[in-house]
Protein backbone atom coordinates (compact mmCIF):
# COMPACT_ATOMS: atom_id res chain seq x y z
CA UNK A 1 0.00 0.00 0.00
CA UNK A 2 1.27 3.45 -0.91
CA UNK A 3 1.43 6.54 1.28
CA UNK A 4 -1.02 9.24 0.29
CA UNK A 5 -0.32 12.99 0.53
CA UNK A 6 -2.81 15.90 0.65
CA UNK A 7 -3.17 15.98 -3.13
CA UNK A 8 -4.68 12.51 -2.99
CA UNK A 9 -7.29 13.53 -0.48
CA UNK A 10 -5.84 12.07 2.72
CA UNK A 11 -3.51 13.50 5.33
CA UNK A 12 0.21 13.59 4.59
CA UNK A 13 1.92 10.44 5.76
CA UNK A 14 -1.37 8.58 6.20
CA UNK A 15 -1.60 5.10 4.74
CA UNK A 16 -4.55 4.84 2.36
CA UNK A 17 -6.79 1.95 3.38
CA UNK A 18 -7.70 -0.38 0.52
CA UNK A 19 -10.90 -2.37 0.99
CA UNK A 20 -10.45 -5.51 -1.09
CA UNK A 21 -14.14 -6.36 -0.61
CA UNK A 22 -15.29 -2.95 -1.85
CA UNK A 23 -17.44 -4.27 -4.70
CA UNK A 24 -19.46 -6.58 -2.46
CA UNK A 25 -19.80 -4.09 0.41
CA UNK A 26 -20.49 -0.74 -1.24
CA UNK A 27 -24.01 0.63 -1.68
CA UNK A 28 -24.15 1.41 -5.40
CA UNK A 29 -26.59 4.26 -4.74
CA UNK A 30 -23.71 6.09 -3.05
CA UNK A 31 -21.89 6.19 -6.38
CA UNK A 32 -24.90 7.77 -8.08
CA UNK A 33 -25.19 10.32 -5.28
CA UNK A 34 -21.50 11.20 -5.66
CA UNK A 35 -21.94 11.82 -9.39
CA UNK A 36 -25.00 13.99 -8.72
CA UNK A 37 -23.01 16.10 -6.23
CA UNK A 38 -20.25 16.68 -8.78
CA UNK A 39 -22.62 17.45 -11.67
CA UNK A 40 -24.78 19.75 -9.53
CA UNK A 41 -21.71 21.59 -8.19
CA UNK A 42 -22.43 21.11 -4.51
CA UNK A 43 -24.17 19.12 -1.81
CA UNK A 44 -27.06 21.55 -1.45
CA UNK A 45 -27.70 21.67 -5.20
CA UNK A 46 -27.59 17.86 -5.39
CA UNK A 47 -30.05 17.60 -2.51
CA UNK A 48 -32.49 19.90 -4.30
CA UNK A 49 -32.13 17.97 -7.55
CA UNK A 50 -32.66 14.61 -5.83
CA UNK A 51 -35.43 16.01 -3.58
CA UNK A 52 -33.62 14.90 -0.46
CA UNK A 53 -32.38 16.61 2.70
CA UNK A 54 -28.87 18.11 2.58
CA UNK A 55 -27.64 16.17 5.67
CA UNK A 56 -28.71 12.94 3.94
CA UNK A 57 -26.51 13.78 0.95
CA UNK A 58 -23.59 14.71 3.22
CA UNK A 59 -23.89 11.40 5.08
CA UNK A 60 -23.98 9.48 1.78
CA UNK A 61 -20.78 11.19 0.62
CA UNK A 62 -19.08 10.44 3.96
CA UNK A 63 -20.11 6.77 3.71
CA UNK A 64 -18.61 6.51 0.22
CA UNK A 65 -15.38 8.17 1.34
CA UNK A 66 -15.21 5.72 4.24
CA UNK A 67 -15.64 2.84 1.78
CA UNK A 68 -12.82 4.00 -0.51
CA UNK A 69 -10.63 5.13 2.39
CA UNK A 70 -9.90 8.65 1.19
CA UNK A 71 -11.45 12.07 0.64
CA UNK A 72 -13.15 12.53 -2.73
CA UNK A 73 -14.25 16.18 -2.54
CA UNK A 74 -13.05 19.42 -0.96
CA UNK A 75 -16.07 21.41 0.19
CA UNK A 76 -16.14 25.21 0.32
CA UNK A 77 -18.62 28.07 0.29
CA UNK A 78 -18.43 28.17 -3.50
CA UNK A 79 -19.17 24.47 -4.00
CA UNK A 80 -17.04 21.36 -4.26
CA UNK A 81 -13.69 20.53 -5.84
CA UNK A 82 -12.59 17.03 -6.79
CA UNK A 83 -9.47 15.58 -5.25
CA UNK A 84 -7.25 13.41 -7.43
CA UNK A 85 -9.02 10.37 -5.99
CA UNK A 86 -12.35 12.06 -6.67
CA UNK A 87 -11.51 12.61 -10.32
CA UNK A 88 -10.59 8.94 -10.65
CA UNK A 89 -13.83 7.94 -8.93
CA UNK A 90 -15.89 10.18 -11.23
CA UNK A 91 -14.43 8.56 -14.35
CA UNK A 92 -15.11 5.09 -12.95
CA UNK A 93 -18.70 5.98 -12.05
CA UNK A 94 -19.43 7.52 -15.44
CA UNK A 95 -18.06 4.42 -17.18
CA UNK A 96 -20.23 2.21 -14.96
CA UNK A 97 -23.39 4.21 -15.63
CA UNK A 98 -22.66 4.26 -19.35
CA UNK A 99 -22.29 0.47 -19.32
CA UNK A 100 -25.55 0.14 -17.36
CA UNK A 101 -27.33 2.42 -19.81
CA UNK A 102 -26.44 0.12 -22.72
CA UNK A 103 -27.81 -3.04 -21.03
CA UNK A 104 -31.30 -2.92 -22.64
CA UNK A 105 -29.76 -2.26 -26.06
CA UNK A 106 -27.27 -5.09 -25.70
CA UNK A 107 -30.02 -7.45 -24.52
CA UNK A 108 -32.14 -6.56 -27.54
CA UNK A 109 -29.13 -7.19 -29.77
CA UNK A 110 -28.39 -10.56 -28.13
CA UNK A 111 -32.00 -11.64 -28.62
CA UNK A 112 -31.98 -10.39 -32.23
CA UNK A 113 -34.96 -8.15 -31.58
CA UNK A 114 -33.51 -4.90 -32.91
CA UNK A 115 -35.68 -3.03 -35.37
CA UNK A 116 -36.45 0.61 -36.06
CA UNK A 117 -35.00 3.70 -37.73
CA UNK A 118 -31.63 5.42 -37.33
CA UNK A 119 -31.95 9.05 -38.44
CA UNK A 120 -28.74 10.89 -39.33
CA UNK A 121 -28.48 14.43 -40.69
CA UNK A 122 -25.20 15.24 -42.41
CA UNK A 123 -23.34 17.62 -44.67
CA UNK A 124 -22.95 16.67 -48.30
CA UNK A 125 -19.89 14.80 -49.54
CA UNK A 126 -18.80 13.16 -46.27
CA UNK A 127 -15.99 10.65 -46.88
CA UNK A 128 -15.30 8.51 -43.80
CA UNK A 129 -14.45 4.78 -43.86
CA UNK A 130 -15.45 4.42 -40.19
CA UNK A 131 -18.86 5.95 -40.84
CA UNK A 132 -19.47 3.72 -43.87
CA UNK A 133 -18.26 0.59 -42.07
CA UNK A 134 -20.53 1.31 -39.10
CA UNK A 135 -23.55 1.57 -41.41
CA UNK A 136 -22.64 -1.68 -43.17
CA UNK A 137 -22.08 -3.51 -39.88
CA UNK A 138 -25.32 -2.22 -38.38
CA UNK A 139 -27.28 -3.33 -41.42
CA UNK A 140 -25.60 -6.75 -41.55
CA UNK A 141 -26.22 -7.46 -37.86
CA UNK A 142 -29.72 -5.98 -37.76
CA UNK A 143 -31.55 -6.47 -41.06
CA UNK A 144 -34.75 -4.95 -39.64
CA UNK A 145 -33.04 -1.61 -38.94
CA UNK A 146 -33.49 1.21 -41.47
CA UNK A 147 -30.87 3.91 -42.00
CA UNK A 148 -32.11 7.36 -43.03
CA UNK A 149 -29.53 9.92 -44.21
CA UNK A 150 -30.66 13.52 -44.54
CA UNK A 151 -28.29 15.92 -46.33
CA UNK A 152 -28.29 19.63 -45.50
CA UNK A 153 -25.97 22.61 -44.93
CA UNK A 154 -23.92 22.31 -41.77
CA UNK A 155 -25.87 24.84 -39.71
CA UNK A 156 -29.09 22.96 -40.41
CA UNK A 157 -27.43 19.77 -39.12
CA UNK A 158 -26.79 21.47 -35.78
CA UNK A 159 -30.26 23.02 -35.66
CA UNK A 160 -31.96 19.66 -36.37
CA UNK A 161 -30.02 18.04 -33.53
CA UNK A 162 -30.91 20.80 -31.09
CA UNK A 163 -34.60 20.53 -32.00
CA UNK A 164 -34.52 16.74 -31.60
CA UNK A 165 -35.52 16.11 -35.23
CA UNK A 166 -32.64 13.62 -35.60
CA UNK A 167 -30.58 11.68 -33.09
CA UNK A 168 -27.19 11.86 -34.81
CA UNK A 169 -25.38 14.28 -37.08
CA UNK A 170 -22.20 14.53 -39.12
CA UNK A 171 -20.85 17.98 -39.79
CA UNK A 172 -18.78 21.02 -38.97
CA UNK A 173 -19.13 23.58 -36.21
CA UNK A 174 -17.18 26.80 -35.82
CA UNK A 175 -17.98 26.82 -32.09
CA UNK A 176 -19.39 24.47 -29.48
CA UNK A 177 -23.12 24.35 -28.83
CA UNK A 178 -24.27 23.51 -25.33
CA UNK A 179 -26.07 20.19 -25.16
CA UNK A 180 -24.22 18.50 -28.02
CA UNK A 181 -21.46 15.89 -27.94
CA UNK A 182 -18.61 16.36 -30.44
CA UNK A 183 -16.59 13.31 -31.49
CA UNK A 184 -13.91 14.08 -34.12
CA UNK A 185 -14.69 11.95 -37.19
CA UNK A 186 -11.91 13.09 -39.51
CA UNK A 187 -9.94 16.14 -40.60
CA UNK A 188 -11.23 17.48 -43.90
CA UNK A 189 -8.94 19.42 -46.23
CA UNK A 190 -10.13 21.76 -48.97
CA UNK A 191 -8.44 22.91 -52.17
CA UNK A 192 -9.18 25.60 -54.72
CA UNK A 193 -9.85 24.06 -58.13
CA UNK A 194 -10.21 25.14 -61.76
CA UNK A 195 -11.13 23.03 -64.78
CA UNK A 196 -8.60 21.87 -67.38
CA UNK A 197 -9.59 24.58 -69.87
CA UNK A 198 -9.18 27.45 -67.41
CA UNK A 199 -6.31 29.95 -67.99
CA UNK A 200 -4.96 29.06 -64.51
CA UNK A 201 -4.69 25.35 -65.31
CA UNK A 202 -1.21 24.00 -64.49
CA UNK A 203 -0.31 26.90 -62.19
CA UNK A 204 0.13 27.11 -58.43
CA UNK A 205 -1.19 30.24 -56.76
CA UNK A 206 0.88 31.52 -53.84
CA UNK A 207 -0.88 34.89 -53.47
CA UNK A 208 -4.63 34.47 -53.08
CA UNK A 209 -5.15 38.20 -53.59
CA UNK A 210 -4.22 37.62 -57.26
CA UNK A 211 -7.56 35.82 -57.67
CA UNK A 212 -9.83 38.73 -56.74
CA UNK A 213 -11.06 39.23 -60.29
CA UNK A 214 -11.71 35.55 -60.92
CA UNK A 215 -15.25 34.23 -61.25
CA UNK A 216 -16.10 31.78 -58.44
CA UNK A 217 -18.53 28.94 -57.85
CA UNK A 218 -19.84 29.30 -54.29
CA UNK A 219 -21.68 26.81 -52.10
CA UNK A 220 -23.99 29.23 -50.27
CA UNK A 221 -25.16 28.00 -46.88
CA UNK A 222 -23.07 24.85 -47.30
CA UNK A 223 -19.85 26.90 -47.23
CA UNK A 224 -17.94 26.44 -43.99
CA UNK A 225 -16.88 29.40 -41.85
CA UNK A 226 -13.23 28.46 -42.41
CA UNK A 227 -13.63 28.97 -46.17
CA UNK A 228 -15.83 32.07 -45.81
CA UNK A 229 -13.23 33.80 -43.63
CA UNK A 230 -10.45 32.85 -46.05
CA UNK A 231 -12.39 34.26 -49.02
CA UNK A 232 -13.26 37.46 -47.19
CA UNK A 233 -9.68 37.96 -46.06
CA UNK A 234 -8.43 38.00 -49.66
CA UNK A 235 -11.51 39.45 -51.35
CA UNK A 236 -12.36 36.25 -53.22
CA UNK A 237 -15.78 35.43 -54.60
CA UNK A 238 -16.94 38.98 -55.28
CA UNK A 239 -17.47 37.79 -58.86
CA UNK A 240 -19.95 34.90 -58.65
CA UNK A 241 -20.33 32.78 -61.78
CA UNK A 242 -22.16 29.88 -60.14
CA UNK A 243 -23.91 28.81 -56.97
CA UNK A 244 -24.68 25.29 -55.72
CA UNK A 245 -25.80 24.37 -52.19
CA UNK A 246 -24.45 20.83 -52.58
CA UNK A 247 -20.75 19.95 -52.89
CA UNK A 248 -21.39 17.44 -55.68
CA UNK A 249 -23.19 20.06 -57.77
CA UNK A 250 -20.51 22.67 -57.05
CA UNK A 251 -17.97 20.13 -58.30
CA UNK A 252 -20.02 19.71 -61.46
CA UNK A 253 -20.07 23.47 -62.14
CA UNK A 254 -16.34 23.89 -61.52
CA UNK A 255 -15.43 20.93 -63.75
CA UNK A 256 -17.64 22.36 -66.53
CA UNK A 257 -15.75 25.65 -66.53
CA UNK A 258 -18.34 27.86 -64.81
CA UNK A 259 -15.75 29.19 -62.35
CA UNK A 260 -13.10 28.29 -59.81
CA UNK A 261 -14.06 27.16 -56.32
CA UNK A 262 -13.22 25.40 -53.09
CA UNK A 263 -13.99 21.69 -52.71
CA UNK A 264 -13.02 18.99 -50.18
CA UNK A 265 -9.94 17.16 -51.46
CA UNK A 266 -11.50 13.72 -50.99
CA UNK A 267 -14.66 14.74 -52.85
CA UNK A 268 -12.68 16.15 -55.78
CA UNK A 269 -10.14 13.31 -55.99
CA UNK A 270 -11.86 11.37 -58.77
CA UNK A 271 -11.96 14.36 -61.15
CA UNK A 272 -8.37 15.33 -60.30
CA UNK A 273 -7.24 11.81 -61.25
CA UNK A 274 -9.12 12.12 -64.54
CA UNK A 275 -7.50 15.51 -65.21
CA UNK A 276 -10.80 17.36 -65.13
CA UNK A 277 -9.90 19.48 -62.10
CA UNK A 278 -6.63 21.22 -61.24
CA UNK A 279 -5.61 22.12 -57.63
CA UNK A 280 -4.40 25.73 -57.54
CA UNK A 281 -3.03 25.99 -53.98
CA UNK A 282 0.25 24.56 -52.65
CA UNK A 283 -0.42 21.74 -50.19
CA UNK A 284 0.79 23.79 -47.21
CA UNK A 285 -1.83 26.46 -48.00
CA UNK A 286 -4.84 24.10 -48.02
CA UNK A 287 -7.41 25.03 -45.33
CA UNK A 288 -8.41 22.20 -42.96
CA UNK A 289 -10.91 21.67 -40.13
CA UNK A 290 -12.56 18.94 -38.07
CA UNK A 291 -15.69 17.10 -39.15
CA UNK A 292 -17.56 15.76 -36.13
CA UNK A 293 -19.91 12.94 -35.27
CA UNK A 294 -22.58 14.82 -33.32
CA UNK A 295 -25.15 13.64 -30.79
CA UNK A 296 -27.32 15.15 -28.09
CA UNK A 297 -25.97 15.12 -24.52
CA UNK A 298 -27.88 12.98 -22.05
CA UNK A 299 -30.22 11.70 -24.73
CA UNK A 300 -32.19 8.50 -24.05
CA UNK A 301 -31.83 6.91 -27.47
CA UNK A 302 -33.74 4.08 -29.06
CA UNK A 303 -31.87 0.79 -29.41
CA UNK A 304 -30.99 0.98 -33.15
CA UNK A 305 -29.54 4.48 -32.76
CA UNK A 306 -27.59 3.57 -29.64
CA UNK A 307 -26.12 0.43 -31.22
CA UNK A 308 -25.10 2.37 -34.33
CA UNK A 309 -23.51 5.09 -32.18
CA UNK A 310 -21.65 2.48 -30.11
CA UNK A 311 -20.40 0.83 -33.30
CA UNK A 312 -18.99 3.97 -34.86
CA UNK A 313 -17.50 5.21 -31.58
CA UNK A 314 -15.76 1.86 -31.14
CA UNK A 315 -14.22 2.22 -34.58
CA UNK A 316 -13.17 5.82 -34.04
CA UNK A 317 -11.53 5.13 -30.70
CA UNK A 318 -9.70 2.10 -32.09
CA UNK A 319 -7.90 4.22 -34.68
CA UNK A 320 -4.15 4.57 -34.11
CA UNK A 321 -3.19 8.00 -32.83
CA UNK A 322 -1.02 10.11 -35.08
Amino acid sequence: MALCGDEFGCAKGQTMRIDRNFASRVDWNLLRTFVEIVHAGGIGAAARKLNRQQPTISVALKRLEDHVGTQLLHRSASGVELTVAGRAMLLICEDMFEAARTVPHQMAQAMKQVEGLVRIQMMSSIVSPEFDEAIATCRRRHPAVQIELRVSPWRQVLDALERGEVELGVGFDSGVRTGLNYEPLFVEVQQLYCDRNHPLYGRRITRLSDLREQGFVLTGEDELDTITRLRQRYGLGTVVNGLAEDIHEAKRLISLGVGIGFLPVLAAGDLVERDRLWPLLPHDAEPSYNIYLLSREGETRDTPTQLFLDEILRRLRARPHA
